[in-house]
């Protein structure tokens, strides 16, 4: 029987969110404390030692990231870090869980990121939609500041650092990191050829970390506990715990927390309480809309970054849309479709034309075509064509619902 495991979210339900007293009872800042002692070179060495990777999807080395920003630009005289809070994949809410019942463990990692890679700016850009994570991040900040963990001369320690709060406005899109940054700037929320690549040219054209929440959480336990405590949590190649947001057919959905290396099996039947009402599994969406789709042959797979890319699925966000027997994949197929043409900018032609006509084409299987089969075939050479031409990751997005579904389920939407 799999059980939690809980290490960013250790605080949640134990302590007042909006208390820095409470915060600090449980050992709070004192990563922070304890960062303030050591080089940035050490720090990003043992981020980078330990293993942590991005939890915003990608699941890229969050050292390697630490150590390209800190090493870009010698010359240059600010860098910058960007918290992305801007949490809008469907399915996925497990940084609103963080930001609203623990914010400054989070906070404190921007400030321990910041240091590290030598920046005396932060910015959290948070989604406008989420008023209760808006309050008690902005009570965060105000709090650190008085109490001397922000600003002027931290700590006694010659180390100076402000953070601002900026909000989005809904936009899926500027989840995108380049497509952030030209919002944060004060722009249209259009993405950004790269590269150059935030860490050589981010905001304002300085070199910039950009982290998102749940990453940001682990780094001061991490600089608090060590490397060596951190890589006892989930597998060589996928250290520590990931947080899984848990929707659809289960009989307990919710924000579950654990080490890496947990199957899909174990996460419904022991975390979630199994399927709901019994019914049998049929499917489950991994990664919200910008995910892929698994049937019953990955229920044992464990749900690592590397084990899911070999299989041919992403770990992604975290978030895992679980499905039964009496459910359509064309329904949700055809639901991310939709959504990815709605959220596209408009910038490249690519994703502008082709999410509305894979849209249109997706809807001709129910209104019927003779050749169904060579229909599905034309979305997943679509999608493909899509994903290497356009300039963003919402358009190199449909080909992982797309590709996925036609891989397991053809015979359904052919039906």
């Amino acid at each position: 029987m799999i059980k939690e495991t809980r290490v960013t979210l250790k605080n949640i339900g134990k302590i007042n969110p909006e208390s820095i007293d409470d915060y600090i009872a449980t050992g709070g800042y004192e990563g922070l404390k304890k960062a303030l002692t050591m080089k940035p070179f050490s720090i990003i060495d043992e981020i980078l030692e330990a293993g942590l990777r991005g939890r915003g999807g990608a699941g890229f080395s969050t050292g390697m990231k630490k150590k390209f920003t800190s090493e870009s630009c010698q010359s240059c005289p600010q860098r910058y870090v960007v918290v992305n809070a801007d949490e809008g994949e469907p399915g996925t809410f497990k940084d609103r869980v963080i930001m609203e019942q623990d914010p400054h463990i989070y906070l404190e990692g921007t400030i321990i990121a910041a240091y590290s890679i030598r920046a005396t700016k932060a910015y959290i850009y948070l989604r406008g939609e989420y008023t209760d994570s808006i309050t008690r991040t902005r009570k965060a900040i105000a709090d650190a500041y008085e109490r001397g963990f922000l600003g002027k001369n931290i700590l006694n320690s010659g180390f100076d650092c402000d953070v601002e709060l900026r909000l989005g406005a809904g936009s899926y899109l500027c989840g995108e990191e380049l497509t952030m940054l030209e919002s944060l700037e004060g722009k249209r929320g259009n993405p950004r050829i790269k590269p150059p690549f935030p860490a050589e040219k981010g905001v304002f054209g300085a070199p910039t970390l950009v982290n998102n929440v749940e990453t940001l959480a682990n780094v001061p336990l991490i600089i608090k506990n060590g490397k060596e405590w951190y890589r006892q949590f989930g597998t060589e190649r996928s250290a520590g715990t990931k947080i899984f947001t848990v929707s659809g057919q289960v009989n307990k959905p919710g924000y579950y927390e654990v080490e890496m290396g947990i199957t899909l099996r174990q996460l419904i039947d022991d975390l979630c309480g199994g399927m709901l009402d019994g019914k049998p599994f049929k499917a489950a969406l991994l990664g919200g809309a910008a995910g892929t789709f698994v049937d019953v042959s990955m229920l044992d797979e464990r749900m690592t970054y590397d084990n899911l890319k070999e299989k041919g699925a992403t770990l992604g966000s975290g978030a895992v849309i679980v499905m039964a027997e009496e459910d359509s994949i064309y329904e949700v197929l055809h639901s991310c479709l939709r959504f990815f043409k709605h959220e596209s900018c408009g910038k490249c032609v690519p994703c502008r034309v082709g999410t509305t006509l894979m849209v249109k084409d997706l809807e001709r299987l129910k209104n019927g075509v003779s050749d169904k089969e060579a229909l599905v075939q034309k979305l997943v050479k679509d999608s493909k064509m899509i994903a290497s031409t356009s300039l963003c990751p919402l358009g190199q997005s449909p080909i992982l619902p797309m590709e996925s579904a036609a891989r397991y389920f053809t015979d359904e939407l052919v039906s």
